[in-house]
């Protein structure tokens, strides 16, 4: 199974980011992040593939998934019209007030549980739902107060259920997730230009024939194709933003239109133009 560290980038003044209804639902994204996760889904039946858990939610779903557990996107072959929230939180969000702010320990131990996954039952989904499709529209302030509320709540549920008896231990060391951040942050700021093996292997002190047997373990994938499924995910953003073919295939780095095509189809089993047509008329 493919296995990808995902990057996330909140904002200088937010300890969370958040995900607006993002699209992913022809894209196996089998991927881990440091940061926590929360995640609210409704409007389709599809599956919940957390760690080593696997099953399918229906028609709903609201998860708590802890720092550097392996997860699928949940709207993965997804085909109804749905609404998705995903919120990350940094993993240190709540670092300086140990010892110091005891009325937010319940908070701090469901983060603790959330190295399990926590999904939470019908009770809470009702209680929470519109608040969380709604905290994207709060300035930031206003925003951080209103999700330590929701925190609070998913504290205090009683219709709560974890994903695995014990905490969920990623396999790979420290330092690998240190390596293959350094790569990631690099492919992130130079993914629209031509990128050499060799650049990559400096990065985490590896000879090139060492770092395509650590990348290979680490991901699944050789970087050549780790490198073309970010470009071709960015690609999708870019079209259905507005642009061209010829631009985006440039935006991503395709000195060859040809190749980017074949690349794109390979892909999503689609080319750019079909992509975005039928993106954008359902």
């Amino acid at each position: 199974m493919k296995l990808a560290l995902e990057s996330i980038s909140p904002n200088e003044s937010s300890s969370f980011k958040l995900m607006v209804n993002p699209r992913l639902s022809d894209f196996f994204f089998w991927h881990f992040h440091p940061e926590f996760e929360l995640i609210y889904i409704e409007g389709a039946t599809g599956t919940r593939h957390v760690g080593d858990h696997i099953a399918t939610y229906q028609e709903s779903d609201l998860v708590l998934i802890g720092s550097n557990i392996p997860h699928l996107n949940f709207d993965y072959r997804v085909k109804t019209d749905y609404h998705k929230m995903v919120i990350h939180i940094r993993k240190d969000f709540l670092r300086y007030s140990d010892g110091i702010t005891p009325e937010l320990e319940k908070i701090k131990q469901l983060f603790r549980d959330s190295a399990k996954g926590i999904t939470f039952g019908e009770k809470t989904k009702a209680l929470l739902k519109e608040r969380i499709k709604a905290i994207h529209i709060l300035n930031e302030f206003d925003r951080f107060l209103e999700l330590l509320s929701i925190f609070n709540l998913l504290a205090n549920a009683e219709d709560t259920t974890f994903l695995h008896v014990n905490d969920f231990a990623n396999k790979f060391s420290k330092k690998e997730h240190e390596r293959l951040n350094r790569v990631y942050a690099f492919v992130e700021q130079s993914y629209k230009r031509p990128i050499s093996l060799k650049e990559v292997a400096e990065l985490t002190n590896y000879s090139k024939a060492a770092f395509c047997r650590f990348f290979k373990q680490m991901t699944k994938l050789t970087f050549v194709e780790f490198l073309n499924n970010y470009r071709i995910n960015q690609a999708k953003r870019y079209l259905l933003a507005g642009k061209n073919v010829t631009e985006t295939a440039g935006l991503c780095g395709y000195e060859s239109l040809s190749y980017f095509n074949r690349v794109f189809r390979r892909t999503t089993s689609e080319n750019p133009i079909s992509f975005k047509k039928n993106y954008t008329t359902t």
